[in-house]
């Protein structure tokens, strides 16, 4: 019973093993695909210099032989044939010649000069195989980190919503710069050190076959005890990424809502949540480093072992007169040795390769989501132009399909040129109903037509050309204040940018800056204030002419007087465009053409000002409760 289940276990680990190694040259062959001539050549030069070392090292045999004057010179030269005894009997016969007819000093000069322009070639060749590799590397890098930023920027906007960014930060960065330091510094190495120990394990073949099955039984025995080590490390390296993500995002979040902490005075709370997560990330990485660490004095103790073992079964042969000339086994020992480089950097990049792939697989993870770019979320029908009308039908939507309803049965009629204000409590679903418009989600039942189309049908990239928006928090970048204008609609003229800032009620404030429209505003725009924030993401949206316009509650941050300014530019600026206003104060509710009044995910009312107040329902309490607005 005890063999079946120890058979049973080592089927796994070995069909483990196996799974993990496919994945790993999958991701391999994903990445590095175009660059296989290069990484061909660079495998070529190797084997070039691992053929020269091969052959320095028979160079010991001649050496000995002429130094212990066991040199027996060959008759006539020896018959052609593909293998490295004919290359030795070669070297044997002119070493000969050159012993029996210039002395064994001349004989030992020739070998010293053989052997430096052995090395000579054989670090020549080596050098230009990392030459040729570099590429490869910084190549392949370049490549994992480009493809995985675009993807991030396609995902869509439902993929962030119970998802950390400091994670996501994290495997853009920490991950990428994992794969660096753990495959791709491993890469050459799992390239050719697999060559070298067969180049060299067919020159132990030709020495003596029988010690060389010997050592064969030898590394595999040593082989088994460093895999399964390495097998633990990859886990171990998946939870010290998780905690890096966590913590990264503690700390973005620590100094985004750094003036809430500190009014609150909750500094030894975050600095308590820090710590907590911090000491899980220091204890496995610990724990990880102490077992990758391990790799390298593992693997040569058992090198070491491995000679000692050959040497005491090969060296009672020899000395019994029953085993290889001792110029020989001296030779098959060295070779041997040499064995214990390449297996120790093969086990440590193994190691390596272990908790790489923990990042790689972080990685995959990411880039395996669905896009806004690709696949069927895009449709295919190119949206239609102009825009007539766009109705939502018995739409529903909850966030991932589970919880309560944030929209319920909302049926609506929108059309051009028409400024429509969407208002009601907190928490109403006035935010979602625009955000279904973009597409930053897809209703869970009924549909929104434009022109009779399904939303969902039409081409996302198109269709979200014909759209500007403006959020509740204005998002800026860390650029100049013209750039960040211009984000919607590049290549703008001067004319244009300071059109747009004009409508916006931005262009006299940023006159007044020190560089104009080049000033700089620092991250996030914190050199602004929040106002002049605002009024910088309306000109963005503006200079974009889009036939719809979505501001959710996009002049809060502004006083009722100048607020109201900028909507009557607004539709003087925009008069065929669809502009769809979220509003929580009122007051300026009353300069739309149409409202609509949201309650618990319904669609409760909807008409101009004076109809609501005059049917005195939720919109007239509403506006009661704000002090009253009166009809303009």
């Amino acid at each position: 019973m005890t063999r079946v289940r120890g058979h049973e276990r080592f089927t796994y680990r070995f069909g483990e093993y196996a799974s993990e190694m496919r994945r790993f040259f999958r991701f391999l062959n994903r990445y590095m695909r175009p660059y296989w001539r290069d990484i061909l050549l660079s495998l070529f030069l190797n084997l070039l210099a691992i053929a020269f070392s091969t052959v320095s090292l028979t160079m010991l045999i001649p050496f000995l032989q002429v130094l212990f004057g066991r040199s027996v010179p060959l008759e006539a030269p020896p018959s052609f044939s593909l293998s490295g005894q004919f290359l030795l009997d070669l070297f044997n016969y002119y070493v000969g010649q050159v012993v029996a007819s210039e002395g064994p000093e001349v004989a030992l000069l020739l070998i010293c000069v053989a052997s430096i322009l052995i090395f000579f070639f054989k670090n020549l060749f080596r050098y230009l195989a990392l030459f040729v590799f570099a590429r490869v590397r910084n190549l392949f890098l370049f490549t994992l980190r480009q493809r995985l930023y675009e993807h991030i920027v396609y995902l869509p906007i439902r993929y962030f919503t119970f998802r950390r960014r400091g994670d996501l930060i994290t495997r853009l960065t920490t991950d990428v710069q994992e794969v660096e330091w753990a495959i791709v510094n491993s890469l050459e190495i799992l390239f050719r050190e697999p060559v070298t120990i067969l180049m060299y394990l067919g020159l132990l073949v030709l020495i003596s076959w029988e010690l060389t099955l010997f050592v064969l039984v030898v590394l595999g025995l040593a082989g088994l005890i460093i895999g399964v080590i390495g097998r633990r490390l990859k886990q171990e390296s998946l939870e010290a990424q998780h905690y890096t993500g966590m913590l990264a995002s503690v700390a973005e979040e620590t100094v985004r809502g750094l003036p809430v902490i500190k009014v609150f005075r909750a500094e030894q709370y975050m600095i308590r949540l820090f710590r907590r997560i911090h000491q899980l990330l220091y204890r496995v990485r610990v724990k990880a480093l102490r077992r990758r660490e391990l790799s390298s004095p593992l693997s040569e103790f058992l090198g070491i072992c491995a000679v000692v073992l050959v040497l005491w079964v090969g060296g009672r042969a020899v000395l019994s007169g029953r085993g290889l000339p001792p110029e020989t086994f001296i030779t098959f020992v060295v070779v041997f040795s040499q064995l214990i480089n390449p297996a120790k950097s093969f086990a440590t990049a193994y190691y390596h390769v272990q908790r790489g792939m923990a990042s790689a697989e972080r990685i995959e993870e990411i880039l395996a989501e669905q896009t806004d770019r690709w696949g069927p979320v895009s449709g295919t029908r190119i949206p239609p132009h102009p825009i007539r009308e766009i109705r939502y039908e018995h739409v529903f939507f909850r966030y991932h399909g589970e919880g309560d309803w944030v929209l319920q049965d909302v049926c609506v009629r929108l059309v051009p040129g028409s400024l429509v204000a969407i208002v009601g409590p907190s928490g109403s679903g006035k935010t979602t109903f625009v955000h279904l418009l973009p597409r930053f989600f897809d209703p869970v039942r009924g549909r929104i037509l434009v022109n009779g189309y399904n939303l969902q049908g039409l081409d996302l990239a198109r269709w979200r050309h014909q759209i500007a928006y403006v959020p509740q928090e204005p998002i800026l970048f860390y650029d100049t204040i013209r750039n960040n204008i211009l984000l919607g609609k590049p290549g703008a003229s001067q004319q244009e940018v300071e059109w747009a800032a004009r409508v916006a009620g931005a262009h006299e404030f940023i006159m007044r800056l020190p560089r104009g429209y080049d000033t700089h505003i620092g991250e996030a725009g914190a050199r602004l204030s929040a106002g002049e924030r605002q009024r910088i993401a309306l000109a963005r949206a503006f200079l974009k002419r889009a036939p719809i316009l979505i501001l959710d509650e996009a002049t809060a941050n502004l006083d009722v007087q100048t607020e109201e300014e900028i909507l009557r530019r607004m539709r003087e600026a925009f008069p065929d465009t669809l502009i769809l206003f979220v509003a929580h104060r009122l007051k300026v509710a009353r300069w739309a053409t149409h409202i609509l009044v949201m309650d618990r995910g319904k669609l409760v009312e909807e008409g101009d000002h004076e109809t609501l107040l005059r049917r005195g329902g939720l919109y007239a309490l509403l506006v009661s409760k704000q002090g009253g607005v009166g009809v303009s």
